[in-house]
């Protein structure tokens, strides 16, 4: 069964670091449209990464304490469909590479006039470790704050709201932590 194990920092956009990820040797660029379903646990999305485009149907649901994430490729004209039931959505630009046993992904959560209203890195670990490695040296000047593991504050789901993603960050800046 696919465990997902990860762990989430919350960045200072300073409005360099998307070039900076960009243009870092090893990292790759997507484009992420995704929407959440009216079934708790169920999400798609659509991908384009270096011309081409992917669409995936996901299930994510915690069991004994882990999170199971199965996902699937879908048809366009299944997207489709399905976008048309949507609830909460979102837009993202991602930067990914892998780092030894670790996935490293930064998100850029955009409006639709492409602005940056908040964004987070996520590693991926291996399903039996507790602590995340260090921040990437790319990373380390613009950490905010780690996430607490699990905090439903920080589910793409949530930050899919821009007010919430905005206030969120503010609450951060202001006590210089994650309360």
């Amino acid at each position: 069964m696919p465990i997902e194990n990860e762990r989430k920092f919350v960045l200072e956009d300073d409005g360099t670091l998307e070039s900076q990820l960009a243009q870092a040797p090893g990292v790759t660029r997507s484009l992420l449209r995704q929407a959440y379903l009216d079934v708790s646990g169920l999400r798609i999305r659509a991908i384009e990464s270096a011309g081409a485009k992917r669409h995936v149907f996901t299930y994510k649901r915690e069991v004994d304490g882990q999170v199971v994430e199965i996902e699937t490729d879908i048809s366009a004209l299944d997207f489709d469909r399905l976008w048309s039931q949507r609830r909460e959505m979102l837009q993202k630009a991602r930067y990914s590479w892998n780092d030894g046993p670790f996935h490293w992904d930064v998100d850029f959560f955009k409006t639709d006039q492409g602005r940056t209203y908040f964004a987070q890195a996520e590693v991926e670990m291996p399903a039996d470790d507790k602590a995340p490695p260090p921040l990437p040296p790319r990373l380390a000047g613009h950490l905010l704050a780690t996430a607490p593991a699990g905090d439903p504050r920080f589910s793409s789901k949530r930050l899919a709201d821009p007010a919430h993603a905005e206030g969120l960050l503010a609450d951060i800046r202001k006590k210089e932590k994650i309360e």
